[in-house]
């Protein structure tokens, strides 16, 4: 016998409000007479409101979170549902999709599709779309960054010196290594510069840079702003005084006898060659260098006797180069780019006269000098210094006069200089005071630019295009170690020279 494949029918019944034939159902209605009598997506607003932050284009995450969103992504529409999340309570979400709207439109459409039981074993679909609004809203961050005078952690940076070298120093390792990025104020003081942040991470990784490329220590205090004694939370602000160490290139320097001793039997009267982050000291006497770490010093901390206003200028009357001196047992480093030399000085106001007093002064710039140049250096004979460590050694020990540096005619110097540096620039307007005396030691600064070499190799040198070419050159008044072209930048200039050139070719007539 052959089967027969009999497949079963479902009966149709006829509504129970229209009339039309439907599928057996317990509610026994259609599903547009359903939908009329019961409304699943009530108590869901078809138009809500997020916001977002104008200038860092992040959108607000109840209760105070900020997040970062493209249009149309699932981070944006996570958002989306999360404001919508209170209305779906009572129903179950089964799909979610953006609907097309116009990029700067501030409408984001979003099509949900909930579900309901409305009756026994009877389930109701359906699908609506909510609207979304866009208003602007400065994040709290943002809002810190337009007040001017807000910050949250603050680094000041001081030195007690009377020259402000070091600090120059320090601007150009801020430009080359961009340690100020997220400064949100720099505001200079008589003796020094105080740079505040938005955040204390920012400041602490700041101090770390300073203590890396700089001899100095910092102490930290907080101040209360505010406390909720509800959640426990409190405000503070941060402090990080910075003090850098009170030695200057050029200052001349009484070292406490035991220390001179521990740095390889040195005199106690010695020169400060360099300040980056070690001092670097050179004894006169004998060439020999030795630096000293942060640590030590402030261990164990000396004064200088002389800055460089108290310097006079001395002429030149003779020069003896030493030859084969015999250094004491245990010397430490000695110098190779220095020579040793036994000078004679007359104060340059007093040469031509009579009763002048002549002085000899054993210096490190034998390389350098010759009879008939000037220079700067500090009558040790003839001085009224103010320091106990000075006052208690052997007046044997005591030099006649200590020479710093060379005289060279500064504005044929400037004249010649084809490089210069870049400032340290915030609101448009250079950091510090840029009166006569701070543009004067700026110029002094560059020249110990250009008698260092080492100091360069640290920061940026740019060259002059406003300058141009010198092909004659004087000994007089370049210094040897003067820097050469290859150590100069070149200094963009974001001038877009093809496209002034496409306008000006747009503008010709036609013929």
């Amino acid at each position: 016998m052959q089967s027969l494949n009999i497949t079963p029918t479902v009966g149709l019944i006829a509504c129970c409000e229209c009339g039309v034939a439907i599928e057996p159902n317990p509610a026994n209605m259609c599903s547009g007479c359903l939908r009329s009598r019961v409304d699943i997506t009530e108590g869901i607003q078809r138009s809500c409101t997020i916001y977002m932050c104008k200038f860092c284009d992040r959108y607000f995450v109840p209760p105070s979170a900020w997040m970062r969103a493209e249009l149309e992504s699932k981070e944006l529409l996570s958002i989306c549902l999360k404001k919508l999340k209170p209305m779906l309570t009572k129903v179950r979400l089964t799909d979610a999709c953006f609907v097309w709207t116009e990029a700067h439109s501030k409408r984001i459409k979003v099509k949900i599709t909930i579900q309901k039981e409305v009756f026994t074993n009877t389930i109701l679909q359906q699908a609506v779309v909510v609207e979304f609004t866009v208003h602007s809203q400065l994040c709290d961050d943002c809002r810190r960054a337009e007040a001017k005078d807000f910050w949250r952690a603050c680094v000041q940076v001081r030195q007690r010196a009377e020259f402000k070298k070091t600090l120059f120093y320090l601007e150009q390792l801020l430009l080359k290594h961009s340690a100020h990025k997220d400064c949100t104020g720099v505001k200079p003081v008589p003796t020094g510069i105080d740079f505040f942040f938005a955040k204390q991470q920012e400041a602490r990784k700041f101090v770390d840079f300073l203590m890396t490329v700089l001899p100095c220590k910092y102490h930290y205090a907080q101040e209360l702003v505010s406390h909720d004694t509800k959640n426990n939370t409190y405000d503070y602000k941060h402090t990080f005084c910075v003090e850098i160490v009170p030695i200057c290139r050029d200052n001349i320097v009484c070292l406490p006898k035991k220390q001179a001793q521990q740095y390889g039997n040195m005199s106690q009267i010695v020169l400060c060659l360099r300040v980056s982050n070690v001092i670097t000291l050179i004894d006169p006497n004998n060439l020999q260098l030795v630096d000293v770490q942060a640590t030590n010093f402030w261990r164990e901390p000396f004064d200088s006797l002389c800055g460089p206003k108290q310097l006079t200028e001395f002429y030149v009357l003779d020069v003896e180069p030493v030859e084969n001196l015999q250094r004491s047992a245990g010397h430490g480093y000695v110098s190779k780019k220095h020579e040793l030399a036994d000078v004679w000085l007359v104060r340059s106001d007093q040469v031509g006269m009579s009763d002048a007093q002549s002085l000899s002064a054993r210096t490190h710039l034998g390389h350098l000098l010759s009879p008939g140049d000037l220079v700067m250096a500090f009558d040790m004979k003839n001085c009224n210094v103010n320091n106990a460590t000075f006052d208690a050694m052997n007046i044997d020990n005591v030099p006649d006069a200590i020479i710093v540096r060379k005289v060279f005619d500064r504005s044929r110097r400037t004249a010649k200089r084809q490089w210069k540096l870049k400032r340290l620039v915030v609101d448009g307007n250079i950091v510090g005071n840029e009166t006569a005396s701070v543009a004067d030691e700026f110029q002094g600064f560059m020249e110990d630019i250009e008698e260092d070499a080492l100091m360069r190799e640290k920061i940026n040198i740019y060259k002059d295009s406003e300058k141009a070419p010198n092909v004659e050159t004087d000994d007089d008044d370049a210094h040897p170690e003067a820097p050469s072209l290859a150590e100069m930048l070149d200094d963009l200039k974001f001038d877009d020279e093809e496209m002034k050139e496409v306008e000006s070719a747009d503008e010709e007539p036609m013929e």
